[in-house]
């Protein structure tokens, strides 16, 4: 069980983490519903698995940016869950939850490829924390910069300059275009962008890609004579790219 102060403990100093998207691997309800909550809070995207054939179904067909993975879950158990996801994939980082008090657990799920543990009962700031760094940690060969014509975009301080105008970007808007930009001259369904910069959950508006897509849009063009970087594939998706 979670420690009971947990459900006030949200940070109050979250970041905008939207471009950041989260797998939460827990066949407890209560508990996948109060981490997917907190995180969603601190502005992460987040999708939930209750057992390790979902987990590894959601790992295959997403792109997740960390995986709370618990180690008692039905079907697959995590730390084959763990196993098998860093046979395939090297840099994501994992972290292990676990009501096991023993070292032998995190001695396995370390050598089975987690970067990092937490023991229930936890506090979900602490949690937090781990997993920002995690991801810090696991961001650091991605380029300085982004870059498409005159665009440039900088991770580190979300800031979107073209040519020597700033673009001021909502939170939803700097996820798109970052996620856009990291896939330059790639085809992107409205699916992968609900996915990515929503969350596998998100029942909203069902044009809100097409209206964020038009925001953006209209920010970029700075001058009348800039070319069009976002383009639309009909029927397909997006795809930024030079006209």
């Amino acid at each position: 069980m979670i420690h009971r102060f947990i459900p006030t403990l949200f940070s109050s100093n979250f970041q905008y983490n939207y471009y950041m998207r989260l797998l939460v691997v827990e066949d407890e309800e209560k508990i996948a519903n109060f981490l997917r909550r907190g995180f969603l809070e601190e502005r992460y995207a987040v999708d939930t698995a209750k057992d390790g054939e979902e987990a590894l179904y959601k790992y295959d067909i997403n792109e997740y940016d960390c995986i709370i993975l618990d180690l008692m879950i039905p079907k697959v158990d995590g730390i084959e869950v763990c196993r098998q996801i860093r046979q395939k994939d090297t840099g994501i980082p994992i972290l292990l939850l676990t009501a096991k008090g023993q070292i032998e657990d995190k001695i396995n799920g370390l050598d089975a490829g987690a970067d990092d543990y937490v023991t229930k009962p936890f506090s979900f700031d602490e949690l937090s924390a781990r997993i920002r760094a995690l991801i810090r940690r696991g961001k650091k060969a991605d380029p300085v910069i982004l870059t498409i014509d005159n665009l440039t975009l900088n991770p580190a301080t979300k800031t979107a300059i073209r040519g020597d105008a700033v673009i001021i970007l909502t939170t939803k808007e700097y996820a798109l275009l970052e996620y856009l930009m990291r896939n330059q001259n790639t085809l992107v369904t409205k699916t992968q962008l609900l996915e990515h910069v929503w969350d596998y959950n998100y029942d909203g508006l069902s044009n809100i890609v097409e209206t964020y897509i038009k925001y953006l849009r209209k920010k970029l063009k700075t001058k009348t004579q800039e070319k069009e970087l976002i383009h639309t594939m009909r029927g397909s998706g997006y795809i930024m790219k030079l006209s």
